[in-house]
């Protein structure tokens, strides 16, 4: 089975976090928080803040890392660093998803993609929401 290694930014303003909805693929209309695959020899850091300049044209600053989560899928097994972000350049434009929302970390009902079910419990564990 075929392991694929994942950055993922939990954007944070004003008490809120960003979600995003999918554009295309397996999950396409599910919401997620924004990142992808890791490019050969990057860390963590360089990782997420190059997929959020390719996803949305805009800078963020790492403010922490907030843990890795792991998920088996029907295709491939997961590996998703995730690290707590807050933009620097507020300036979003959507290349990968199909629309973005901030929501109260509490908020219920989102369709999530199931990797970040374990991201949004994850966050409600070690932060204070």
């Amino acid at each position: 089975m075929k392991t694929i290694r994942v950055v993922a930014a939990i954007l944070e303003k004003d008490n809120k976090i960003l979600i995003a909805r999918r554009l295309k693929g397996n999950f396409a209309g599910l919401w997620e928080f924004p990142g992808g695959k890791y490019e050969e020899g990057e860390t963590g850091e360089e990782a997420i803040k190059r997929e959020i300049k390719e996803e949305f044209d805009s800078e963020i600053e790492v403010k922490d890392f907030l843990c890795t989560i792991e998920h088996q899928y029907p295709e491939f097994y997961l590996v998703m660093d995730c690290y707590i972000c807050k933009f620097i350049d507020e300036e979003i434009v959507l290349h990968d998803h199909s629309a973005i929302k901030w929501i109260d970390p509490n908020e219920e009902n989102i369709e999530w993609v199931p990797a970040d079910i374990k991201v949004i419990e994850k966050y409600h564990e070690q932060r204070i929401v």
